[in-house]
């Protein structure tokens, strides 16, 4: 038999936009199919687990309705109307479309936009390369976790935390505003872990009843925001039962008496009424934890997804310094791993060409941005490529959203896997490969080494990486940079060489590169990455971004949410839903047929006022927009607030748009962001 046509093992990484970043091993059935996912054990991170999405990666590689040809519209902007064209003329009409906008208005009025439908070195950021080239407009990319980013660096100065493989020596995981049995499975391995071995304790914090709450030991849930104001009320009572570590206070951090007598304010009973906790459960979990020195502060990003979430971030994250649980094995704090890589990004990102007299365009304001409300003193935007992105469904204020990708002057071009609605507002769509069908590196953003991506099988159909649509539009554009001219794996070479990694031959074998990017805990704690090596219970917001006028100077509960009014008094949560992740795998049989519908999970106190029985049809809205969805009686959430898991298709909706309408794209303090749960509603019976 043909060696090439045997199955075979080929080890792999998941490019998608979770902090896990797997080591995979994928079943290659021939040079063109793949059978079985799994989680390797190379790495003891991914430790032989991966989702169940990714674990029926064949149902989407090998999904009948992917792009496989490059499609020109033939019919009026958003009437889906496509016919077939070939490469070469594709990539010409793009390059005639960025010539001709670059003639009239300038290089800034080409945008390339990019998001996190891959998390791969090549694959999200090559796309710079050529915008630094070029001289096109910069891209802010806010649209995730800078709220959550700016609040861990406001205290520690980099994002940057303990090892969360720590957490198998922790006697209290305390998991703050994520879901790990949903969406970080992996954690999720590594907490059972530890309860079973040490009798660890697993406590999760979130706005409603989410499965990793179901599965805790201890669960508390909060009314939406208001996370800063139990922080604040655990510490009081350290502070006041004689638990804070006096010494690491005085050694590692800012603390003065000042911040002591602030923090002291807040009691257990002003918490409990702030946040719908009761007061009981505050002063439970705050002895717990400041009782434990192997306490792992988990923090996620959900609780960051509002107008306060920076502050909110701050003040929770104060707790691990407030006790020194960084002193003990099992202690400290992790959010994201998002510095300390050291990866030399010239050749990859044309990071060194970067022009700082090129404005910059927030990703998560595309709306507005293309409404010309946004530009930051520049020209219009007259042409787009888009890779890695469902704007029109996952950017917030969707209607203006796809009102500025329908305006007849703008010209769009989008690289993708599937005919998202994006793609479908485009005037050229190119067929993209997925992960398995191109080489690439990959940041471990939940963990502390980079994975490694080689290609398991052959591009279906016509499929083309970003790396190789980048060097093609380049040719074509006379941009010049060595990186044009070479593969995907001469440019990783090259980029692991230069930064000291070794070298893709060698990567490949072990399957990923440690990064030593986390702050030591125990005897090797050595400090903060702050200049003086303290955390900063004192802020400096205004360092850290252009909208921080008003943020407080210490950890506080900041008023500063979407608040329910007479005309819209319901909060609205939009958390993940587990088979989902943003908008991909909502195509796949599997992944829906697990989630179903869109619905609207309510108190049950609010269905019997209102009259809304389970199961029946309900409108929710607000000044952006209204929505038609099926009502869940829901006992997991306090009465004013509302949930939809995850990001539904918009076609799922009858009014053929998805939840995100109903999202504020108003900037987040200090350095923008989406507060994607903080929205205020109404609701009532369709």
């Amino acid at each position: 038999m043909d060696g090439s046509l045997a199955p075979r093992i080929v080890r792999t990484a998941c490019p998608h936009d979770c902090p896990s970043a797997c080591v995979l091993e994928v079943e290659r059935l021939s040079p063109t199919r793949i059978g079985r996912v799994r989680g390797s054990a190379a790495y003891d991170y991914t430790a032989g687990t991966c989702c169940a999405k990714v674990a029926r990666y064949a149902e989407r590689v090998h999904h009948p309705g992917r792009l496989t040809q490059p499609l020109q519209r033939v019919g009026p902007k958003g009437s889906g109307q496509f016919a077939p064209i070939g490469w070469d003329a594709a990539l010409d009409r793009i390059a005639e479309a960025f010539r001709a906008a670059t003639a009239r208005h300038g290089p800034e009025a080409v945008w390339p936009y990019h998001s996190g439908g891959t998390l791969g070195v090549l694959g999200r950021w090559g796309l710079d390369r050529l915008r630094h080239v070029m001289g096109y407009s910069r891209q802010k990319s806010t649209i995730c976790i800078t709220p959550a980013e700016m609040g861990w660096k406001a205290g520690h100065g980099a994002a940057r935390g303990a090892d969360p493989r720590g957490v198998a020596e922790a006697d209290v995981i305390l998991m703050w505003g994520g879901n790990p049995v949903s969406t970080q499975v992996n954690l999720m391995a590594h907490i059972q872990r530890a309860r079973k071995r040490r009798g660890a304790k697993l406590v999760v914090v979130d706005a409603y009843r989410s499965p990793s709450i179901e599965a805790a030991d201890i669960g508390l849930i909060l009314r939406p925001g208001t996370d800063a104001a139990l922080a604040l009320a655990m510490m009081a009572v350290a502070l006041e039962e004689g638990a804070a570590d006096r010494a690491f206070l005085a050694a590692h951090t800012d603390w003065d008496a000042a911040v002591e007598a602030h923090i002291r304010r807040h009691t257990p009973a002003w918490a409990a009424e702030v946040t719908g906790v009761p007061e009981a459960d505050i002063l439970a979990l705050a002895r717990l934890y400041a009782g434990t020195k192997r306490c792992f502060l988990r923090a996620g990003v959900g609780f960051t997804r509002a107008r306060n979430g920076a502050a909110t971030m701050h003040a929770v994250s104060c707790l691990a310094a407030l006790t020194g649980s960084w002193l003990h094995q099992g202690g400290g704090g992790f959010f994201y791993a998002l510095d300390g890589w050291g990866l030399d990004t010239r050749l990859a990102w044309g990071s060194d060409l970067i022009d700082p007299k090129i404005r910059v365009l927030d990703q998560s304001r595309i709306g507005a941005v293309l409404a010309g409300e946004a530009l930051a003193g520049g020209p219009p935007v007259a042409a787009m490529l888009i890779q890695n992105a469902n704007s029109a469904e996952v950017a917030p204020d969707s209607h203006a959203v796809r009102r500025g990708l329908l305006r007849e002057d703008l010209f769009v071009a989008v690289h993708e896997h599937f005919m998202t609605p994006t793609a479908a507002l485009a005037d050229i769509v190119l067929p993209a490969t997925t992960f398995l069908e191109h080489d690439d590196l990959y940041l471990g953003l939940g963990h502390t080494a980079l994975t490694v991506g080689p290609r398991v099988i052959e591009p279906v159909g016509e499929a083309r990486s970003n790396h190789a649509v980048v060097c093609a539009l380049a040719a074509r554009l006379g941009a010049e940079h060595p990186g044009f001219g070479m593969t995907e794996v001469e440019v990783l070479d090259a980029t692991l060489r230069s930064s000291g990694k070794g070298s893709w031959a060698a990567a490949t074998a072990a399957g990923f590169i440690p990064a030593a990017n986390e702050i030591a805990v125990g005897e090797a704690f050595a400090g903060f990455p702050q200049p003086d090596g303290r955390f900063r219970f004192k802020p400096d917001w205004p360092a850290l971004g252009p909208y921080a006028a008003g943020m407080p100077g210490l950890p506080s509960y900041w008023l500063n949410l979407e608040e329910a009014a007479e005309a819209t008094p319901f909060r609205l949560i939009t958390p993940p839903a587990r088979s989902f992740l943003n908008t991909s795998f909502t195509e796949t049989p599997g992944s829906r047929s697990r989630e179903g519908g869109p619905a609207l999970r309510l108190h049950p106190a609010d269905a019997d006022r209102l009259g809304i029985a389970d199961g029946a049809r309900v409108r929710i809205g607000n000044a952006r927009g209204a929505l038609t969805l099926t009502a869940m009686r829901f006992d997991g959430l306090l009465t004013g607030v509302l949930a939809v898991e995850g990001i539904s298709p918009s076609a799922d909706f009858p009014e053929g748009i998805g939840i995100n309408a109903l999202v504020g794209a108003d900037p987040v303090a200090p350095a923008g962001g989406v507060a994607f749960h903080d929205i205020a509603v109404w609701l009532r019976p369709a």
